[in-house]
């Protein structure tokens, strides 16, 4: 009698590292802990993936969702169209990001990205990236300070509007803004034919997206999982991300 899991199981994509001298992969606690607190069990997914034929593929049958984490590294910037070199590159979670997003919209599997996750979701859809948006002078400092600790990095530095109708007001039940962390240094230029726009910075600044042909494929530029458990809107874009791959999970039982 094979093994019944009663709880979704959240693909959570891993960054390329060094640990003492040995290659790496990781992936921050934090993630981990906010899949678990909604109710769901989140299973690393390794570069190696990528590496031969149909191991993604055969992966992706087991789980109900994916989780686009944020990182340190950059996109290579050759993968939407731009030349030049990135200081901070993972190229081999460029291409299982990718490859996930391409298995996870085809399947029509519930995704939700996080700062580079969204990055990833919108050149993977054709859009393109501001490399380094304080260099545009266009847009306000979206950059932690990091010599801050990290509970002064990840408080609430501005607002996002979201936009009416969308998917993120449909989910919060409120167009009303809120207040969110910001963490990075590149953001979104353009979002692409297949993404809808779902909030916005004050600065203008594209702040999350969803896929609008897919039942649950949302991305935010900010910080939802820093201890998830505190803030209503974090709590309920996990609650509800997993609530979708657990009717995903239900619908694939035989």
């Amino acid at each position: 009698m094979g093994i019944i899991f009663d709880k979704p199981l959240i693909g959570v994509v891993m960054c390329q590292n060094v640990i003492g001298s040995h290659a790496s992969q990781t992936v921050h606690n934090k993630y981990l802990d906010a899949i678990v607190l909604a109710g769901g069990v989140p299973l690393p997914l390794p570069h190696q993936l990528m590496q031969a034929p149909h191991l993604l593929e055969n992966s992706m049958t087991v789980l109900d969702g994916i989780l686009l984490t944020g990182s340190p590294s950059n996109i290579e910037p050759w993968h939407y169209g731009e030349d030049g070199k990135e200081a901070h590159a993972d190229p081999a979670r460029d291409r299982l990001a990718f490859g996930v997003i391409t298995h996870a919209a085809g399947k029509k599997m519930p995704m939700f990205g996080i700062c580079r996750g969204l990055q990833e979701l919108v050149v993977a859809n054709g859009g393109a990236l501001h490399r380094q948006l304080h260099m545009t002078h266009l847009f306000q400092e979206h950059r932690e300070d990091d010599t801050l600790s990290l509970d002064e990095q990840y408080a609430p530095v501005h607002e996002v509007q979201p936009e009416a109708d969308g998917m993120l007001s449909q989910l919060l039940g409120s167009t009303e803004a809120f207040a969110v962390n910001s963490l990075h240094g590149q953001g979104i230029r353009e979002t692409g034919p297949q993404l809808r726009v779902e909030a916005r910075a004050p600065d203008g600044l594209i702040e999350a997206v969803s896929l609008p042909k897919h039942p649950f494929a949302l991305a935010v530029q900010w910080h939802p999982e820093w201890h998830s458990e505190r803030d209503p809107v974090s709590r309920r874009l996990f609650e509800a991300f997993i609530h979708a791959a657990a009717g995903y999970h239900k619908e694939k039982q035989p």
